[in-house]
């Protein structure tokens, strides 16, 4: 068996329509998972599903709000109606920019509901599955955010961090179920998300722009969505079987190496 393989797993990844979600779907599919995709957005599901068939991958879209909880309990009860589950990373989320001043009450709601409701509700809602199965994999996505302090993002980093402490707790209440939990901390990462972000907010300076945001990485550059899958891959895979409870920065160097 080759290394990393993900042969014949079943693998939920939410907010895998599109960016890093999309990345991760793609390279699990490659390396032998059954991939059932959660997206809000059901065509962009719909074609990261149809590029993984392409290849001779399986997949599925679904259609679903991480944020209502029947929807994610009906849809990964569809799913494990007839296979256990062994892998589920937490993918979707939502950002916003502002100080504390900056954030309204509806704001924090909405960050709320998806970055950390989110990820409880599907956490939830994969336990049983994930036991029956004698133990699996959960991935979390975290952020720089949550382990270091970033101008102008308040309500986001309040919810990465959570992602950060229910990843400790899920890790040490489950790890002789043999379920292994991690989160990942990316810094800036180039998706259409960042494009679009610098085309909406710096009209005419996009250039100059994707510039200075890459510079904010001691590397020197974003990274690339299929960086992220790649580590993403190792923690879900077999090679990874020791490591549970931990936090991976991938992030060009933001946390250890700005400021010295």
């Amino acid at each position: 068996m080759k290394k990393f393989s993900l042969e014949n797993k079943v693998a939920i990844v939410t907010g895998g329509g599109s960016g890093i979600g999309k990345a991760i779907s793609l390279t699990f599919a490659e390396q032998g998972a059954l991939v059932h995709i959660l997206d809000f957005n059901i065509e962009a599901a719909e074609e990261t599903v149809d590029e993984i068939k392409k290849t001779g991958g399986f997949a599925e879209a679904y259609q679903c709000d991480v944020s209502n909880q029947i929807n994610v309990f009906e849809t990964i009860e569809k799913i494990t109606r007839s296979n256990v589950l062994d892998i589920l990373v937490n993918n979707a989320g939502i950002a916003h920019v502002g100080n504390i001043e900056a954030v309204e009450e509806a704001d924090l709601d909405r960050l709320y509901n998806v970055n950390i409701k989110g990820v409880y509700n599907c956490i939830k809602a994969s336990m049983a599955s994930l036991k029956q199965n004698g133990g699996g994999v959960i991935l979390n996505l975290a952020s720089i955010a949550s382990s270091v302090g970033i101008n102008n993002r308040f309500a986001y980093s309040m919810t990465k961090g959570a992602v950060l402490t229910m990843t400790y707790s899920i890790a040490k209440d489950y790890v002789t179920e043999g379920i292994r939990c991690n989160c990942m901390s990316p810094a800036r990462v180039h998706t259409p998300f960042v494009d679009g972000f610098i085309e909406k907010n710096y009209p005419g300076k996009e250039h100059e722009m994707f510039k200075n945001l890459s510079n904010t990485q001691p590397i020197g550059r974003m990274g690339k969505p299929q960086e992220i899958a790649d580590l993403a891959l190792f923690l879900c895979s077999d090679e990874a079987a020791f490591i549970t409870g931990s936090d991976y920065a991938i992030d060009g160097g933001f946390i250890k190496l700005n400021g010295k």
